[in-house]
């Protein structure tokens, strides 16, 4: 006859029971909103991409990794030289997202730290390539050149990497202070350059004003003195004009009024 120990039988129960919730707890978990998750295998990355939601895993063995896949925001400055070796300081911001359908690659090959390993180094690396090919002046000129220069630029490196641009924009383009200072001074000889051209401009104006009017009254004169000469009875006109009405109180042996019948 074989007789069980009650409180021995308790003992060895609870212990299974507790490993058993463990494993049960540990096989279950979510991928958040946003997210997919990698799932790994001794350490190994699997070729199964995890949408949100629920999934199930072995304890102990398995593990899963979220990545997020959200647009991202990032911004950073850059230091290059412009085609005529101007010092440039770019500012710059790039919205990002992981590649949904890459992320089991991009944890293998790149791992969590991308922005450092991969997108800041390709911003740098771009900034310099394309700066380089626009004089100082015309990176503002052409702004939105450059910048959709550099965004395709960025995008087919990114791309090889599992990460697509969404969006870039050029923040603010920075020039040394030697550089500002000789654009200061350029602006203000071309004002007075202009100012100067203006008063110019005007003084000729002037001139053939004067010379016109000059011309004018020459011609004038040319014409009554003309007039003049060709009948004698305009002389004694004009001086009738000229006349106050007054008599002169000598005469001497002058006609006042010469010719008149």
């Amino acid at each position: 006859m074989v007789f069980i120990n009650a409180e021995k039988g308790v003992v060895i129960f609870f212990p299974i029971v507790l490993v058993a919730l463990i494993l049960l707890f540990n096989a279950f978990g979510t991928i958040k909103a946003g997210e997919r998750g990698v799932l790994l295998q001794f350490g190994a990355v699997q070729e199964k991409i995890f949408n949100e939601g629920l999934y199930i895993k072995v304890p102990f063995i398995q593990k899963m990794v979220g990545l997020d896949v959200k647009t991202d925001k990032m911004e950073t400055e850059g230091i290059a030289y412009s085609n005529d070796l101007q010092t440039i300081n770019a500012k710059i911001a790039l919205n990002y997202h992981l590649n949904p359908n890459s992320v089991n690659k991009l944890y293998q090959e790149i791992g969590r730290d991308f922005e450092s390993r991969i997108i800041a180094p390709s911003i740098q690396e771009t900034i310099k390539a394309v700066i380089a090919n626009y004089k100082a002046q015309n990176l503002i000129e052409k702004r939105e050149i450059v910048k959709e220069e550099i965004k395709q630029f960025l995008r087919d490196r990114l791309d090889r990497s599992y990460i697509i641009v969404d969006d870039f924009s050029i923040v603010n383009f920075d020039f040394s202070t030697e550089y500002e200072k000789a654009i200061e001074a350029k602006q203000v000889a071309q004002q007075d350059a202009l100012k100067a051209e203006n008063i110019l401009a005007k003084t000729k104006i002037e001139a053939e004003s004067r010379i016109a009017e000059a011309e004018g009254k020459a011609r004038a004169i040319q014409i009554e003195g003309d007039a003049l000469r060709s009948s004698p009875q305009i002389a004694e006109l004009r001086w009738i004009e000229k006349w106050n009405g007054q008599v002169p109180q000598y005469w001497g042996n002058a006609t006042p009024f010469i010719g008149i019948k």
